[in-house]
């Protein structure tokens, strides 16, 4: 398999560390994500062309906090952002103080016209200059940069030049060319960052000297060779739910290894409404593919009975689907591996040695121990765009490729509380509903994902003269780019409010209706 150039991204439990990677991928390079505590084999080990320190929440100056050895980044291009640019300081003999307050949100920032090695920003500039070399930040289309941060640099380490402040920051970025180290107190990688890809683009193109080969017709091809070493003349179970993700892996599972890829729906009852209808058509009228369709609703709602917890549902749907597979152990009688559409999100939400565990995705942290089959995760370092461009290249229809993203875990976690067929019907109507009439607007594009959820509460309503105690619908839609952050669609009151009548009078058990306003953070996309 060809060997991309890759660009490591040192997580010290940055918010944004994430978004590092997506942004040096979106210019066509491999990136991946590497917690600190590992960071150093994994340099070891990949011999990346480049790192980017992330951004984190301690102190360089506290015990204990997050670091890495800087002589195992010798010779390696390397920027530092925010916390990396303070480590980066510090561990090669610069000055990090404690602020004297902190910066937070936007900043203008000035390119330093006057650059001198080693020096304080307090130190009085020498007469004469030589001319200056072109910076990260040098010519910037915008000045506004997005700074979250309370420590700060002081005084650079030997060999390195001071290019940018703030108002309030002394060293805003700071650069050693010979040394090929780089570093920014700002958030390049963030959107607030006006101009932050130039300097993404500059470092890795300019000072790290990238070409940029990371395409999605190179990503198919490396994967359908992969498939075909792991898999051999075995077969693959490729479970198949009908959204984007379980497409594309089908897709590319049945390109690599054709028939051997046995696509399995199991219709648990947990999909929105005439859904499952929707999978037989695709898989069998456009892929042509051989699929077994399982019914196990009664199995899945006999699993859930009586259960309310979030994470205790995540985990009984990711345990049924196996136990669906192995009880039809002779209908796929050869399948020793297990195929998912499991995304780079999936992963990072469901934990890692430096992020929380947000929740636990099914094909994630649901699989049992004893599962027998041994998995093959082809999407499982893709963001979700990423996934839809691929599908594209792969010749998916369009439709198909912009399916709003949906919870492995079906609508048991947009029935808050117990999961009954009743509760789940009611969201089934008010979210065929509520998608319905954005898309006779066309309010759908630019909607990442819409749905209605049911609530574990009761209220007091009236109707034709009668009293009602009745649950509440849910309703979000959410615009985003890949599920790592998002803010609610702004949508018409009118709308809202021919939504709301609809979901009262044409859904039994509902009689209030409420629009979800949050964002990501600090909710998530799912109310559960």
């Amino acid at each position: 398999m060809k060997k991309h150039q890759t660009v490591l991204v040192v997580d010290f439990g940055g918010q944004y560390t994430q978004l590092i990677v997506r942004r040096v991928r979106d210019l066509g390079i491999y990136s991946e994500m590497v917690p600190w505590t590992t960071a150093e084999t994994k340099i070891r080990e990949v011999q990346p062309d480049a790192v980017i320190l992330s951004g984190g929440p301690k102190s360089v100056l506290d015990i204990g906090a997050p670091t890495i050895d800087m002589d195992v980044l010798q010779g390696i291009p390397t920027l530092g952002i925010c916390y990396g640019q303070q480590l980066m300081a510090y561990r090669l003999g610069g000055v990090v103080e404690k602020g004297s307050h902190a910066e937070y949100g936007r900043r203008t920032l000035k390119v330093d016209t006057t650059p001198q090695v080693g020096r304080r920003k307090s130190d009085a500039a020498p007469a004469a200059h030589a001319p200056i070399p072109e910076f990260l930040v040098s010519g910037l289309s915008s000045d506004q940069v997005w700074m979250s941060h309370f420590d700060q640099v002081m005084q650079v380490p030997p060999g390195f030049s001071v290019t940018s402040t703030t108002d309030s920051c002394p060293v805003a970025g700071m650069e050693n060319d010979e040394a090929k180290q780089y570093a920014v107190q700002f958030h390049p990688e963030v959107t607030h960052t006006s101009d932050g890809k130039t300097v993404l683009r500059r470092f890795l193109f300019d000072k790290a000297g990238l070409k940029g080969d990371w395409t999605s017709e190179s990503f198919i091809e490396e994967q359908i060779s992969s498939i075909r070493a792991q898999v051999g003349d075995g077969k693959v179970l490729c479970a198949v739910s009908g959204g984007v993700d379980s497409a594309v892996m089908a897709a590319l599972l049945i390109r690599a290894i054709g028939d051997r890829a046995v696509c399995v729906f199991v219709d648990h009852g947990l999909l929105r409404k005439n859904e499952a209808d929707q999978v037989r058509d695709t898989f069998i009228g456009h892929f042509k593919a051989n699929l077994k369709v399982f019914d196990a609703k009664d199995q899945f709602f006999g699993e859930l009975v009586g259960v309310t917890d979030p994470e205790r549902k995540r985990k009984i749907v990711g345990e049924q689907f196996v136990r669906v597979f192995e009880t039809h152990a002779d209908d796929l009688k050869g399948c020793d591996f297990l195929a998912q559409g499991t995304l780079y999100p999936d992963v990072i939400e469901s934990g890692s040695p430096t992020a929380a565990k947000i929740k636990t995705h099914h094909n994630v942290g649901g699989l049992p121990d004893w599962m027998r089959m041994k998995l093959i995760e082809p999407l499982r370092w893709l963001f979700k765009d990423e996934v839809r461009s691929v599908g594209r290249k792969l010749g998916l229809p369009e439709d198909m490729v912009e399916r709003e993203p949906f919870p492995g875990p079906g609508l048991s976690v947009r029935v808050l509380g117990e999961v009954t067929r009743e509760r789940v019907h009611m969201v089934q109507e008010a979210d065929a509903i509520f998608r319905d009439e954005l898309r006779k607007r066309g309010l759908h594009k630019g909607i990442w994902q819409s749905y209605a959820a049911l609530l574990d509460v009761k209220s007091v309503g009236v109707m034709g003269d009668e009293r009602t105690y009745q649950q509440p619908i849910v309703l979000r839609a959410v615009a985003s780019e890949d599920a790592m952050t998002a803010h609610a669609v702004e949508i018409p009151f009118d709308v809202l409010d021919h939504v709301a009548t609809r979901i009262v009078n044409e859904v039994p058990g509902v009689n209030r209706v409420f629009y979800d306003l949050t964002s990501k953070p600090p909710a998530t996309i799912e109310l559960e």
